[in-house]
């Protein structure tokens, strides 16, 4: 996934196991991405979301940059816009960070190089990312007279307020081994280990049923920041009660009780020997 491997500025190729890749195409410009990109994305992760067939998305990019955030061209543009023409252009970016962030689908940013700017975002809206030493991060939009808004709630909810407050103002790059420590990067891999590693987790979730995933990445929503009072107790109680009385609850049940594989297990050929 390193080369260009075909034509178009997004891949979306999914596989047989509901492994769904979506592959930033533009090498030759460090993956940076306009409105038209961010809108081949968002349009990708609107079809994932409801596409049963699809049980992963992993986020990735060809090349030796995972994108360099705003395109040089589309930033020119963005210059001699009005501010309606702002305030629209801005809203389609805050729109892919939200489908990215809210996919009921677990997701993995495979971060092979360099993510500046809106790329930063791409990384904190996934739920896992996985990155090789040659990944370098850097919210450089203040080098340019910018600040990165949009992208903001993300990043500071992955790698939290403090950090947050001097990076978004500093500009700095981030080293792989500090991205590592302040939790933006998930796991830290020699590059020769990153598909390995990324298949190992996909394999993981894919034992898993579907559903739940779903629901689990959901109650971590609902949680995160809340006060633990009996509204969240009670939201909690109900949520555990319903996934029990669901189709995979109960079948999950049954293929403990049984000693076999559940259903929706990638190869499930029935009891185990």
């Amino acid at each position: 996934m390193t080369d260009k491997p075909a034509a178009g500025p997004l891949l979306v190729e999914l596989d047989p196991r509901g492994v769904l890749y979506l592959t930033m195409n533009l090498p030759e410009v460090h993956n940076a991405f306009d409105d038209r990109q961010a809108l081949r994305m968002i349009q990708a992760l609107d079809r994932a979301g409801v596409d049963r067939a699809v049980r992963v998305v992993v986020l990735g990019a060809s090349g030796k940059s995972f994108s360099a955030g705003g395109d040089i061209h589309y930033m020119r543009r963005m210059g001699s816009n009005t501010r309606e023409e702002n305030l629209t252009d801005a809203g389609q970016l805050a729109r892919l960070m939200k489908a990215l962030n809210s996919l009921p689908k677990p997701t993995i940013a495979r971060v092979q190089g360099g993510a500046f700017g809106g790329a930063v975002g791409l990384v904190s809206c996934c739920d896992i990312a996985i990155g090789t030493p040659a990944a370098r991060f850097a919210l450089s939009e203040v080098r340019i007279g910018l600040a990165p808004a949009t992208i903001a709630p993300y990043v500071v909810r992955a790698i939290g307020e403090k950090a947050a407050r001097r990076f978004f103002t500093t500009g700095e790059i981030i080293p792989a081994d500090k991205a590592l420590a302040l939790n933006l990067l998930s796991e830290l891999v020699p590059e020769e280990q990153l598909d390995d590693c990324i298949e190992g987790i996909i394999s993981a979730l894919l034992g898993n049923a579907p559903g739940a995933v779903g629901k689990a990445k959901q109650i971590v929503f609902d949680v995160a920041g809340t006060a633990v009072n009996d509204e969240l107790i009670e939201h909690t109680v109900r949520f555990v009660a319903d996934i029990r009385d669901s189709e995979e609850g109960r079948e999950g049940l049954s293929a403990f009780l049984e000693k076999r594989r559940p259903a929706w297990a990638v190869g499930s050929t029935g009891a185990e020997s």
